[in-house]
């Protein structure tokens, strides 16, 4: 294939189309990927970006770590330390350079444990153990409680203290576990799944009494966050560490950052509600004397009505009502019969006058054939021998024909 050195290939692709078909298929190929390397060329940026290269004996990986991202990084970044950062690779179209962008940084040094941690964070948060949708509400006036705990720690006497003194009504169980070691999971497990079956318990609390921030593997167990989220029952977490938040800390309905703040979340406070309950008889009295004075002026209006003060009054009126409606009535009846009884004599009248009696007053008669009835008016509608009936003005005659003359 030869080409003309003065006319490009008509399938060349610009630099910024060549670079975005690289980003879009590098970008879609390692969307979350997990890197080890030694940190160098650390700079922090006025805007609070980190930007740095992650290296090894063979090659640098450019990177960097925007502020929203780096402010959960708990280590002090510095050049020649070993970490492992997880991100996505993303190709800077400006530099042509591909770079890892990273959303997780955390030492080497710690290990298999806090990256199985993290990798178990990442699972419970895509099956929705952490949705907030999911958690229950605290019940407001709970009968009783669970404490799931060591019962040997100083935080049992705090809260069943608390308790007494806020709401001495709520009867405590104290279900007792281990909190720490090996055996600690797998109780705490147990108990939260042994008190929803035996039922009858308000709202639990979880994790009084442990000690520092290392004792919190028990509370990082998939077996604990496996039985907090299918609990019926309201769950509290009460860890106690306010830096360090375990997975029971985000799977439980509510955490508590001391053992005094959980027992003030599950109980009301007795004065407080004796307050309110005060102050909602005051303004009950107030709303009902305003109400009673109202309703008492209303009936002080009321009975001031003249209809009230003279009932019978209103019933003579209406009686004398009734009887002009009487004499209207027999009026007007009395006048339609005579306007009836005029028009039924001027209708007679007419009728008389069109009566055929009166021509026969006149000297006229009606002759009638006696087999039909029917009225003669010519000879031809007679035979000799037929029986004829003559209405005169008084009477009638029979009569039968003897001779018939045509005109």
């Amino acid at each position: 294939m030869t080409y003309d050195l003065f006319s490009p290939p008509v399938q060349a692709l610009t630099v910024s189309e060549l670079t975005a078909q690289v980003k879009g298929a590098i970008e879609e190929s390692f969307p979350h990927v997990w890197v080890c390397g030694e940190l160098t060329g650390f700079k922090k940026h006025q805007s609070g970006h980190w930007y740095f290269s992650l290296k090894d004996a063979g090659a640098v990986l450019p990177s960097a770590m925007f502020r929203g991202a780096n402010k959960q990084v708990k280590i002090d970044p510095r050049d020649g330390m070993e970490v492992l950062a997880r991100g996505a690779l993303n190709v800077y179209p400006p530099q042509g350079r591909y770079q890892l962008i990273v959303e997780e940084l955390i030492p080497k040094g710690l290990g298999a444990q806090e990256l199985a941690l993290k990798k178990l964070k990442e699972k419970l948060l895509k099956q929705g153990y952490f949705a907030p949708e999911r958690k229950k509400p605290l019940p407001s006036l709970p009968r009783r409680l669970a404490l799931v705990t060591s019962p040997s720690g100083a935080a049992v006497r705090d809260i069943l203290e608390i308790l007494a003194r806020r709401w001495p009504a709520v009867e405590v169980w104290i279900c007792p576990v281990h909190v720490q070691g090996d055996i600690a999971p797998g109780e705490i497990a147990e108990a939260l799944s042994r008190l929803n079956r035996v039922g009858g318990v308000d709202v639990i609390i979880l994790g009084l009494g442990v000690g520092s921030a290392e004792d919190l593997s028990a509370f990082n167990d998939e077996r604990v966050a496996d039985a907090i989220f299918r609990s019926r029952i309201p769950i509290v977490s009460a860890v106690g560490h306010e830096i360090d938040i375990t997975i029971a800390d985000l799977v439980a309905d509510k955490r508590a950052l001391t053992p005094s703040e959980a027992a003030e979340l599950v109980v009301p406070d007795r004065m407080e509600l004796l307050k309110k309950v005060a102050e909602t008889n005051v303004r009950l009295r107030g709303l009902m004397g305003s109400r009673f004075a109202y309703l008492r002026q209303r009936l002080d209006d009321i009975d001031q009505r003249r209809v009230f003060r003279r009932p019978v009054e209103r019933i003579r009126d209406l009686e004398q009502r009734l009887d002009g409606l009487g004499d209207r009535l027999q009026r007007g009846i009395r006048q339609r019969l005579q306007g009836l009884r005029q028009l039924t004599a001027a209708a007679a009248a007419r009728l008389e006058s069109l009566s055929p009696l009166n021509v026969l007053a006149r000297g006229y008669s009606l002759t009638r054939r006696a087999s039909d009835q029917k009225v003669v008016r010519a000879a031809d509608q007679l035979a000799v021998g037929d029986l004829l009936v003559t209405i005169l003005q008084h009477g009638q005659l029979k009569s039968r024909v003897e001779e018939i003359t045509p005109r």
